[in-house]
């Protein structure tokens, strides 16, 4: 079988050049993110650094693993995902085929040993091309991290012998995985399909198909009913995991469901196409309903995780800004390089000002003989001058007691939950290691800050001040700017929680850029790819439909009519994932601080949906193109 796996896979290279071009990239991005969360996991903290310093290069390090765990995470569903969607459509086109090799004596193993042969090679073959484009990618990959501030300045990832069978193992699995349900569903085809002109049309909603939908859809929407139902000290953190917790099982079902789905899309969608043309092509997506599925399946994962992690992330961030315009009681904020709480509160019309710098500090934890230190980032206030300018009610402790060796926190991690009121903690700032009292436990926030420090606890060399300053009623605002313009930076309120915010949204796009990158590529492929492999298969349709009256343009126009209908169908289902995600994040968040929040980021989906359009549009002509140069005659004429 391995031979003939070997025929099979050269003869139709074509059909698995999508499948090996997905498998390369998964494998490079693979390779170049491994290598990268090696070099971050093992980079020394140059010695002689100042200990704020250091913690600060440690915790870039620490940043760079998380968001580059995530993207492994995200790049390895998508090539599995794609990979078996362009196994399923194939083996359902290679039914006549399959089934031959049944009527001639192969038995079920040998036929899934055929489809994981080709998938083996389909893997290797993969793997050595991503290996190559993995050293060009670990290049641009680190320089990118280093560029978005994800990593520090000259943050490299050296070379690793290793990952070369990493690699070739990588992508190798990924293709097998992918083949996996494409194997079981050829193995089921009997051999009189053979003798049947149309073997191909086969049953398209399987057991398997039914279980797999049900069974994730159902299990999407327990996760999203109880995800916010959860400790209201869940850490923000958590929320955002949303577009993986929700998104990635709404994804699995619709896509199982996809063919069922697909045909009454179709039936929606005629009530506002008319002309023959458009009901023609609305016919054509409900008659084969499993190729209309894999064109919508990527188009659906694209929409779905760009808008639900996209739209999950401002979600927060719009949170966040409504807690600070709830939470912040002031009227200026004034930026400056030292302490100026004394000069401020000197001007005229000044009711209160409160002074806050942030402070980077360890937490240390011991546990079953192993101790370990948590990194955390406080904010030193003035415990009567932060209440001045701020409305926040601790939940336990009072921020009155804030002196010494204290701090008050908010539950932002697991282990900070079962801290209370009088807890001693260990903790490790500015070289120095000493035990600080829980004097107050904050609420739950999204803008922070989750711990605030003593103002005995100030580290020296504090060079960054940060003012809120609350106006006396009757105060001359004019003239009080125009004195706090000569201490330091001065914006309002508003326009500082405006600037934080705006900060925010460059983080989300740096995010998305690192994170999403890759995956619009690959779906861009795969849409690409599911486009060639239906349209090859098409030819004998066009050329009947062309027999009966039609003209090669308007046979060229049905198909693009056919492929724009996909889209919608697929922006829809990835519309769907991906509100799940985002309400599921809305809700967690009201249940958290009370805040009712929902941001969607229009621009971007606007221009995903029109990116799409024209990506399968501009397919669809060409392939139609191609398989229409023929005369109909022959092909009609002919015999398979």
């Amino acid at each position: 079988m391995l031979l003939l796996a070997w025929n099979t896979f050269r003869e139709r290279w074509q059909v698995f050049a999508g499948a090996i071009l997905t498998v390369c990239l998964g494998v490079a991005l693979v390779q170049s993110s491994l290598l990268a969360l090696v070099a971050a996991a093992t980079a020394p903290i140059p010695a002689g650094l100042a200990p704020e310093a250091a913690l600060a290069l440690q915790g870039a390090y620490d940043g760079a693993l998380t968001l580059l765990s995530m993207v492994l995470a995200l790049a390895a569903f998508v090539a599995v995902f794609i990979v078996a969607s362009t196994f399923g459509f194939t083996v359902a086109q290679r039914r006549r085929e399959l089934a031959l090799l049944r009527l001639t004596g192969a038995s079920r193993g040998q036929v899934r040993s055929l489809l994981t042969g080709e998938a083996v090679l389909l893997g290797l073959a993969g793997s050595v091309l991503g290996i190559a484009l993995g050293l060009p990618l670990a290049r641009f990959q680190t320089w990118l991290l280093v560029r978005l501030d994800f990593a520090p300045a000259g943050f490299a990832a050296p070379w690793r012998p290793w990952v070369v069978a990493v690699s070739l193992g990588t992508g190798v699995l990924i293709a097998v995985l992918g083949v996996l349900a494409a194997s079981r569903r050829a193995a089921a085809i009997r051999p009189q399909e053979a003798l049947r002109e149309d073997a191909g049309a086969a049953q398209v909603m399987t057991v398997s198909r039914w279980v797999l939908g049900l069974v994730f859809t159902a299990g999407a929407v327990v996760l999203f009913v109880l995800f916010p139902a959860g400790d209201a000290a869940m850490p923000v953190w958590f929320v955002q995991l949303t577009p993986f917790l929700v998104t990635v099982p709404l994804v699995v079902g619709f896509a199982a469901l996809a063919p069922l789905i697909v045909p009454l899309a179709a039936g929606l969608l005629g009530l506002v196409c008319r002309g023959a043309l458009g009901e023609l092509a609305l016919a054509n997506l409900r008659s084969d309903a499993r190729r209309s599925a894999a064109t919508a399946a990527p188009v659906m994962v694209l929409f779905a995780f760009t808008a639900g992690i996209g739209g999950t992330l401002a979600t927060v961030g719009e949170a966040g800004r409504q807690e600070l315009h709830a939470t912040v009681d002031g009227d200026f904020a004034v930026a400056a390089d030292r302490d100026a709480t004394a000069a401020i509160a000197g001007i005229d019309g000044v009711a209160a000002v409160s002074a806050e710098t942030e402070a980077m500090f360890e937490l240390a934890f011991a546990e079953a003989g192993a101790s370990w230190y948590v990194a955390g980032l406080g904010t030193v206030v003035d415990p009567d001058a932060y209440v001045a300018t701020h409305d926040i009610a601790p939940v336990a402790g009072d921020l009155a007691d804030l002196s010494g060796a204290s701090v008050a926190v908010s539950p932002s991690e697991d282990y900070e939950r079962d801290w209370r009121v009088g807890d001693t903690l260990r903790m490790r700032l500015g070289g120095e290691e000493f035990d600080v009292r829980v004097a107050a436990l904050l609420p739950p926030t999204v803008a922070g800050p989750h711990y605030l420090l003593s103002p005995d606890l100030l580290p020296e060399g504090a060079a960054s001040w940060n003012h809120v300053v609350r106006l006396a009623d009757g105060a001359d605002r004019d003239a009080v700017a125009a004195s706090l313009n000569e201490i330091g930076t001065v914006s309002t309120v508003d326009g500082w929680i405006a600037a934080s915010a705006a900060a925010d949204e460059r983080l989300t796009r740096d995010i998305m850029i690192v994170l999403l990158g890759m995956t619009m590529l690959y779906t861009a492929i795969a849409i690409v790819n599911a486009v060639v492999i239906a349209a090859s298969n098409r030819r004998r349709e066009f050329a009947a439909a062309r027999v009966t009256g039609l003209g090669r343009g308007q046979v060229v126009w049905l198909a693009f009519l056919e492929s724009q209908a996909v889209v919608a169908i697929g922006l829809v289902l990835g519309a769907l994932a991906a509100a799940g995600s985002v309400l599921g994040a809305a809700v967690a968040l009201r249940h958290l601080v009370g805040i009712t929040a929902v941001s969607v980021q229009w621009s971007l989906l606007v221009g995903l949906a029109v990116g799409a359009a024209v990506i399968v549009g501009a397919t669809s002509l060409v392939t139609a193109l191609s398989a229409t140069r023929t005369p109909p005659i022959r092909l009609v004429a002919s015999r398979e």
